[in-house]
């Protein structure tokens, strides 16, 4: 979904525009301006602070670093990080390296979220902070999101679940 890889059959439309006709440059592009990825354990990059992780992918769009930076303090501040943006994912809590890697996500203001498993590695008091993080920014930014988890609980609140049994979706 995220045209990491491209699928063996089918299409895959991504802001109306179809994967299998995009080069992997195009389809980089097309990851950097509309999709945001929100993985299990939060690939924060160790050797930066949270602000320069969340700023990177403003950057990459070639974004002035002030404004980035700007954009980037805004989103930390909305996922409650607003005194830890100095600080390296090192000296961040599970939960809180969580979180940045969410506002990573967001900062450029996404269509659409793909998230595995965000809360995974998460304690069970974490995961439901980091989900209700989760889905204010779903409702507030109105963003769309795909979520895969095996906490059906967490999944449960989300206004659809699909789940897939034997290699099929099914309502």
């Amino acid at each position: 979904l995220g045209g990491l890889e491209i699928p063996d059959s089918g299409e895959v439309l991504v802001s109306g525009q179809n994967l299998l006709q995009l080069s992997e440059k195009q389809r980089g592009q097309l990851r950097n301006q509309a999709l945001g990825f929100v993985y299990q354990f939060h690939h924060l990059l160790a050797e930066f602070t949270a602000l320069e992780n969340v700023a990177m992918p403003l950057l990459i769009r070639n974004i002035q670093a002030k404004k980035a930076e700007q954009q980037a303090m805004e989103i930390l501040a909305r996922v409650g990080l607003e005194h830890r943006i100095q600080h390296k994912p090192g000296e961040m809590s599970g939960g809180e390296r969580q979180r940045a890697a969410i506002a990573r996500a967001i900062v450029t203001e996404p269509d659409c979220i793909l998230a595995d498993e965000p809360t995974g590695n998460l304690d069970e008091k974490t995961a439901h902070q980091v989900f209700d993080v989760l889905l204010e920014l779903n409702k507030a930014l109105n963003v769309s999101m795909l979520m895969v988890t095996h906490n059906t609980g967490l999944a449960e609140r989300f206004d659809r679940i699909l789940t897939l049994k034997n290699g099929k979706l099914a309502e």
